[in-house]
């Protein structure tokens, strides 16, 4: 019996939505998520964190982020301007107001005061989110390349966590060039690529 073909990108994007939509119970497991985020020891020492502000069926971040803040980790989120991430330091997320695509984004009068910027060198840690991810780590997004434009300037000791529900995992994703790989990726039942 032949190996099964591998999925091209719009396949597994189509399956791992389908499978993220199916979950009745995305809070429970977002928080197990949570949880187990909170005990990696990149986490622990990070004194500035990006987070993503999760939409739709994404892993839940508000809770994440409140319990950053609380714990007196700067926040740093992600938004979109002109075709590209921007980095924005959150203080609180009464701040943010429905944006491009429906995610809560900083509003212009708060992103424009020069304190609140941030760059990614300054970062200790980035959570990304995704559609899918594979075992070992590979990344496949909404397919517009923000977060990958994004993750190249990175610098290459800054933890690249990724926050998934285990369906969105698959044993192998299609890379190119331009794709940035996960050095870990948490779901509710363990870490990728295993710590």
């Amino acid at each position: 019996m032949s190996a099964p073909t591998p999925l091209a990108k719009p396949q597994i994007r189509q399956q791992a939505r389908a499978a993220r939509q199916a979950l009745n119970d995305r809070h429970t497991r977002s928080q197990q998520i949570a949880n187990r985020l909170h005990t990696l020891a990149e986490y622990q020492s990070a004194q500035t964190v990006m987070l993503y502000v999760s939409v739709r069926e994404e892993v839940a971040t508000a809770d994440l982020i409140t319990a950053a803040l609380e714990n007196d980790k700067k926040v740093v989120i992600p938004y979109c301007r002109d075709g590209e991430l921007q980095l924005f330091h959150l203080q609180n997320l009464d701040e943010l107001t429905p944006g491009a695509y429906g995610i809560p984004e900083p509003p212009s009068d708060l992103r424009t005061q020069p304190d609140r910027s941030a760059t990614t060198d300054q970062l200790d840690i980035i959570l990304v989110p995704g559609v899918a991810f594979d075992i070992h780590g590979a990344r496949c997004g909404h397919g517009k390349g923000y977060y990958d434009k994004l993750l190249q300037s990175a610098n290459d000791k800054t933890p690249l966590i990724a926050l998934a529900f285990d369906c969105q995992i698959f044993p192998k994703i299609p890379t190119e060039s331009h794709d940035v790989d996960m050095d870990k990726i948490i779901t509710e039942s363990r870490i990728y690529p295993a710590a």
